[in-house]
């Protein structure tokens, strides 16, 4: 099977590090023109340039913006004025007691996790509808199925961004363009071994911490590991080709077996 994505362009946001870089990078080795996406110019061309190590050929574009504000979202679509594939990766995430998440920040989950998404797809969107191709793609988590106790606030926001899919592949329907969301796994990322010490204690090496994490707060988990991001580029990079094509309005899993349920 090769995916063949030459004279596509794709927008990951979130993409200079973690899931995102590993989203962007599979992309760009696939033909992809992408456009790597962070709140700092440092932050992106260290992206850049750790694609480029990899892949020399890469075309890579450096976007500049906060998504999480409308503001953000508008200088994307000044810098870009059409694009083929939109993965919306930009998320945030950490443990709080229930109780005390204040109001602010459960409107700076929503508006990260949720309307960072909305609002880019509703830019974008109606011009791929236009041409008759093209690709949306949410990255969610398995936390929008099972809500974790130590973070219902990140869980409300996946599980929304769930319906947000559904909804914009109903607008999309007949027209060529699908959206999907990817409910990813507890995945091995920076920020995923800064939450893990948080929860297990920070006097433990890294593979203690992530069989006691497992254990301790993902024992649901059917691999038993933490996912590396590149297993969960591997199925956006094929949700983000024309082999897709009939795949659209889903909530596809690479969560390692961790949601109990057969669908989605």
């Amino acid at each position: 099977m090769k995916i063949e994505l030459t004279e596509k362009t794709a927008l990951v946001t979130g993409s200079t590090k973690g899931i995102g870089l590993a989203i962007a990078t599979q992309l760009a080795e696939s033909g992809a023109t992408v456009a790597i996406n962070g709140r700092s110019q440092e932050s992106v061309d260290e992206a850049i340039a750790d694609i480029t190590r990899s892949t020399p050929c890469a075309q890579l574009i450096g976007v500049v913006a906060d998504v999480a504000t409308a503001e953000g979202a508008a200088k994307v679509r000044e810098q870009l004025l059409e694009i083929d594939i939109l993965v919306n990766n930009l998320g945030i995430f950490g443990a709080v007691d229930p109780l005390e998440i204040s109001d602010e920040e459960w409107l700076r989950y929503f508006e990260t996790n949720v309307l960072s998404a909305v609002r880019l797809t509703r830019a974008y969107l109606p011009d791929m509808m236009h041409r008759g191709w093209g690709r949306v793609l949410n990255i969610a988590s398995d936390s929008a199925i099972v809500i974790p106790a130590e973070m219902i606030h990140y869980g409300m926001s996946k599980t929304a961004l769930l319906a947000v899919s559904r909804g914009f592949a109903k607008a999309a329907a007949g027209s060529g363009v699908t959206v999907n969301s990817v409910i990813a796994g507890p995945t091995h990322t920076g920020g995923v071994e800064d939450f893990v010490y948080s929860l297990v204690g920070r006097d433990l090496a890294w593979a203690e911490a992530e069989r006691e994490f497992m254990k301790q707060y993902r024992p649901q988990s059917l691999i038993q590991r933490l996912i590396e991001p590149h297993e969960i580029a591997n199925l956006v990079t094929y949700l983000a080709s024309p082999l897709a094509s009939a795949t659209t309005g889903g909530a596809i899993r690479v969560d390692g077996g961790y949601v109990d349920s057969i669908l989605p």
